[in-house]
C-alpha cells in the first residue's frame, strides 16, 4: 500500500489549491515544494483577481467568463486577502477605438455574472478624483470592477487549510527522482538527507519547472507544450492617494497596471517577454524597467525614473502553447490544460499547464475530477468553504478591524488592519494572550516575535524573506539593521526544540 493517495509537485497557488480539495474529499495527500511555499511565480504576480480585460481581443470569452465568475467566489471565501477594486482605463487615441473599448466593457460585465461588484461607467476624469493624477490631456475614461488580492498569503492559506485537513506538506523538500511502477516512488532530498515516500497518483504542479521535472526528474520522453514568458513588474513611492487601480493603454496595445500597494507604494507592471535562463536567478532586465517607467510616465503628471524604483520583482509564466513558439507571448492563452498519463499497469501521472491565479480553485476542481476514476471522493466543497481567517462577510473587514481594537487596544489602527488582512478571524492565534503590548516583544519593525513565531509554528516560515516578502510585503518598510534582526531571531527559533 501506498504512503499517499496523492502527492503533488509544486507548492504555488495549483500545487496547493488541489492538495487543499484533495485533502477536504478525503484522499491522503502529500504536496512538495523545493523552496518556500509561492517562492516562485505565485508571489510574482499583479496581485489581481480579474477576467483579464484584454483576453476579449483574442476572442477568448471562455476563459474570461470563468474568470469573471470566480471573482466572487473567491471574494466570498477570502474577504481578509481579496478585496474589491475599482480600475480606471482613461481613453487615449490610437490603440483601441474608444466606443469599442465601452462595448467590451458592457461585454465584461455581462459575462462576469455579478452579485457584488458594480458595473462598468464612463467617467469624467476632470471633475473625479482619479484624474487628479493624470495628465490634463486625459478628460475622460471608463471604470470598471475587478478583486485585488495578496497572491502569496493566498498560497499559504490554501496549504493551512489542506494541511489541516491532514494534507502534508513539505517545503524545502526536492524529488530527485520518481520511478513508476503501479504506485510512484518518489526519491526526496530533504536538506541533503535522502527520503522516500511512495503514492498512487502523482500530480506535476511545478509551473515554470514543470518542463525540467518531466526531463530530469520524471524522466518522460517527448519536449512537453510549455512557454516559459516572464512578466516583470516595479514599485515606487505612491503616485495616487485614492484606493483605485488604473489600466493604461501603451501604443504597443499592451496594458499596464499602476496600483495601490502596500499603504505607501505604487506597484506598476507588467511586461511579457520570452524567457529562456535559470529559474532561480529571474529578475526584471534594465530595459523592462524602463518600458514600464515609459508607459506610466506618458499618463501621470508625476514622473518616475528607475532610480524612483525601491523594488522590481519578476515572475515565469507557464503557458500551454501548441504553436512550438510562433506565437508572440502575449497571444498565447493564460488558460489551464490538463494532461493525464494513464498507461496500463503504472501509476497516473497529470501535469498542470498554464493557469493563472483568479482560476486556481476551479483548476483544482477539474484536476480531481480528472483523477476522480482512481478514487472514491468526497463531494466539491470549495466554492462555499471559507479559507482560514475568512469565515465572516465579504464587506465586512473593517467590522473585523474594530473587533480586533476593542480586544487589543494597545494596537494601533494601522497595525490591526493589518494583521486583520493577513489572518482575518484568526489573529487571536497570533496574539496568543498578550495582554499588553510588550508581551509580543522583540519588535522587528512593524513585525512582533509573536507573530513570526506563529508563522514559524504554522505557516512553514523559515527564513526573513519568507516573513518579509512573502506572508507580508514588510520588507518594503524595514531597516536593513531590523532585517538582519530579524534573520538572527529567526535563525535561532528555526532551531529551537
Amino acid at each position: 500500500m501506498a504512503d499517499y493517495d496523492l502527492a503533488i509537485i509544486g507548492g504555488g497557488i495549483n500545487g496547493t489549491g488541489i492538495a487543499r480539495d484533495a485533502a477536504g474529499r478525503g484522499l491522503r495527500v502529500l504536496l512538495l515544494e523545493q523552496n518556500d511555499l509561492a517562492s516562485g511565480t505565485s508571489s510574482a504576480s499583479s496581485k489581481l483577481i480579474h477576467g483579464g480585460l484584454r483576453y476579449l481581443e483574442h476572442g477568448a470569452f471562455r476563459l474570461v467568463r470563468a474568470a469573471l465568475t470566480e471573482r466572487e467566489v473567491l471574494l466570498r471565501t477570502a474577504p481578509h486577502v481579496i478585496r474589491p477594486m475599482r480600475f480606471v482605463l482613461p481613453a487615449v487615441p490610437g490603440p483601441r477605438w474608444t466606443p469599442l473599448l465601452r462595448l467590451g466593457l458592457l461585454l465584461y460585465d455581462f459575462l462576469g455574472a455579478r452579485k457584488i461588484l458594480p458595473a462598468s461607467q464612463p467617467l469624467d476624469l476632470t471633475h473625479h478624483v482619479t484624474g487628479q493624477p493624470l495628465m490634463r490631456k486625459f478628460r475622460y475614461g471608463f471604470e470598471y470592477s475587478d478583486c485585488w488580492a495578496d497572491d502569496s498569503r493566498l498560497v499559504v492559506l490554501n496549504a493551512v487549510d489542506a494541511a489541516e485537513r491532514g494534507a502534508v506538506i513539505r517545503t524545502r523538500t526536492r524529488v530527485t527522482r520518481a520511478e513508476r511502477e503501479d504506485v510512484w516512488k518518489l526519491i526526496l532530498n530533504v536538506q541533503g538527507l535522502r527520503e522516500v515516500a511512495t503514492s498512487r497518483v502523482l500530480v506535476n504542479a511545478a509551473g515554470p519547472w514543470a518542463g525540467i521535472v518531466a526531463e530530469t526528474v520524471l524522466r518522460l520522453e517527448g519536449r512537453p507544450p510549455l512557454r516559459l514568458a516572464k512578466g516583470s513588474h516595479i514599485v515606487v513611492r505612491k503616485l495616487f492617494d485614492h484606493d483605485r487601480g488604473y489600466i493604461l493603454q501603451n501604443d504597443d496595445r499592451r496594458m499596464v497596471f499602476a496600483l495601490p500597494f502596500a499603504g505607501d507604494f505604487t506597484l506598476i507592471g507588467t511586461t511579457d517577454e520570452n524567457f529562456v535562463g535559470a529559474l532561480d536567478a529571474v529578475a526584471p532586465s534594465a530595459e523592462e524597467v524602463i518600458y514600464l517607467c515609459r508607459v506610466v510616465n506618458g499618463f501621470f503628471r508625476t514622473r518616475i525614473e528607475p532610480s524612483d524604483v525601491v523594488w522590481a520583482f519578476a515572475g515565469v509564466r507557464s503557458l500551454y502553447d501548441t504553436s512550438r513558439g510562433r506565437d508572440k507571448p502575449e497571444d498565447v492563452t493564460r488558460d489551464y490544460r490538463l494532461v493525464l498519463d494513464k498507461r496500463y499497469g503504472l501509476a497516473p501521472l497529470l501535469t498542470v499547464y498554464g493557469g493563472k491565479i483568479t482560476t486556481f480553485r476551479s483548476l483544482a476542481e477539474d484536476a480531481l475530477a480528472e483523477l476522480a476514476r482512481f478514487f472514491q471522493l468526497h463531494r466539491r466543497w470549495t466554492a462555499t468553504t471559507p479559507l482560514p481567517g475568512g469565515d465572516f462577510p465579504w464587506d465586512a473587514i473593517e467590522d473585523q478591524v474594530d473587533r480586533t481594537l476593542r480586544a487589543w487596544p494597545f494596537l494601533d489602527e494601522a497595525e490591526a488592519s493589518r494583521l486583520v488582512h493577513a489572518y482575518g478571524t484568526r489573529i487571536e492565534r497570533v496574539m496568543g494572550d498578550a495582554k499588553r503590548r510588550e508581551d509580543l516583544a522583540p519588535f522587528f519593525g512593524p513585525v512582533s516575535a509573536a507573530e513570526v513565531r506563529y508563522l514559524i509554528r504554522h505557516e512553514w516560515a523559515r527564513t526573513a524573506d519568507d516573513v518579509l516578502w512573502r506572508r507580508s510585503k514588510l520588507g518594503l518598510r524595514l531597516a536593513t539593521a531590523e532585517k538582519e534582526a530579524l534573520a538572527a531571531f529567526m535563525a535561532g527559533a528555526v532551531t529551537a526544540p
